[in-house]
């Protein structure tokens, strides 16, 4: 599928019937993990860090350097990480989930087939802290983009890289080529998910269901 009529409307949504799916989509199905949102969890996040005395609760939490956009191949300066340290850590998240598999399997209990909360807490476990389910939610949509299209998720960043745009705006582009996709595909986001390999590990976020259940009904109408 080719991104170029969802391009111009994703990134400057003019005045045409791509623009108004891509526009109306995202209107119609608030969201809470938004840019602001984020800034309110990492200044209360730094006002329970202060709360607490170090070591309080038995492990150290280094505060975790923010993303920003990248091109493919491009490492983030400063204190910053990019969008190919973001990809990286889902495949880690697989590489745990097949230990949590191994582990599962040794012990005669059931192996869990998804990422969950028993992955993350292995992760964390093996020292792999910056690894957590509220971070790895918020961009599975991004990664999927990645899996599923890479041609297009390196258009979107290299257009959002030129732009100056936030990791946030990049983020909210990142749904309306998915919503295409399952378009193109009688709408089974779901099986699109379970057919990929390296997506099939992963639940489809509530937001891109909302938003293919938004523009398969306005189809219907």
């Amino acid at each position: 599928m080719n991104i170029g009529s969802c391009k111009d409307s994703t990134l400057i949504l003019q005045n045409s019937n791509q623009a108004q799916f891509c526009g109306s989509g995202l209107i119609g199905v608030p969201e809470h993990s938004s840019e602001s949102d984020e800034r309110k969890a990492d200044t209360n996040k730094q006002k329970r860090r202060r709360s607490k005395e170090p070591g309080e609760d038995g492990e150290d939490r280094p505060r975790e350097h923010p993303f920003i956009v990248t091109e493919p191949g491009e490492l983030a300066r400063g204190k910053k990480n990019g969008l190919d340290y973001l990809f990286d850590l889902y495949e880690q998240c697989g590489k745990f989930l097949l230990e949590v598999q191994r582990i599962a399997k040794e012990k005669g209990e059931k192996c869990p087939t998804k990422v969950t909360n028993q992955v993350f807490r292995h992760a964390k476990h093996n020292g792999a802290v910056y690894i957590n389910k509220p971070k790895m939610r918020h961009y599975v949509h991004c990664y999927a983009l990645h899996c599923l299209d890479s041609e297009q998720s390196n258009h979107l960043r290299r257009i959002y890289k030129e732009r100056g745009e936030n990791v946030g705006a990049w983020r909210q582009a990142c749904y309306y080529p998915l919503v295409a996709i399952a378009r193109e595909n009688n709408w089974d986001i779901e099986g699109i998910f379970n057919r990929n390999e390296k997506l099939k590990i992963w639940y489809v976020p509530t937001k891109l269901r909302q938003l293919c259940h938004m523009e398969r009904s306005k189809e219907c109408q």
